[in-house]
């Protein structure tokens, strides 16, 4: 019977303090947003820059941008960007339309993530871009990269 009680304290004390974790995300924007976001509060954009296929963003993307310190920080001081290297869609930005150029049969990148995450004239996943309120690229990093060392550079960025 007591073995049946603490069993039932256990369980209950694990259902509470799973309800009381947080559930913060994110928020992201899109790049036709950005004008009239600084028009409203002028900030660094933060471009996370990713494919489907590539297992260090999936991996980033549920370990480092889901991270309690890192979320408040992009939510607080930064306007957050998701860009998909391999979008269809076109994308306004800066004054320009920016397309999917197809490299194959079912294979291609968007020129706007081309054009944000060239590092050395290549392209690497993921690719982290943050631009300055002018929309002008203040630091490029292409590789994976963990909430301890993204904490970092977005406190000296901020």
């Amino acid at each position: 019977m007591m073995k049946l009680i603490y069993l039932s304290l256990l369980v209950w004390v694990c259902v509470f303090t799973q309800s009381q974790t947080s559930f913060a995300q994110i928020t992201p924007h899109r790049f036709d947003q950005l004008d009239s976001l600084q028009n409203i509060e002028k900030r660094k954009i933060v471009v996370f820059i990713h494919t489907d296929w590539c297992k260090y963003c999936q991996t980033m993307q549920n370990t480092t941008f889901k991270n309690d310190s890192i979320i408040k920080i992009l939510n607080s001081h930064f306007y957050f960007l998701d860009l998909n290297a391999e979008e269809r869609r076109n994308i306004n930005f800066q004054s320009h339309t920016f397309k999917y150029k197809p490299t194959g049969s079912n294979t291609g990148i968007h020129e706007l993530a081309e054009q944000l995450a060239t590092i050395d004239g290549k392209v690497t996943y993921p690719t982290i871009c943050i631009l300055n309120s002018n929309k002008e690229i203040i630091f490029q990093y292409n590789q994976f990269i963990n909430e301890t060392n993204l904490q970092s550079i977005l406190a000296k960025l901020k």
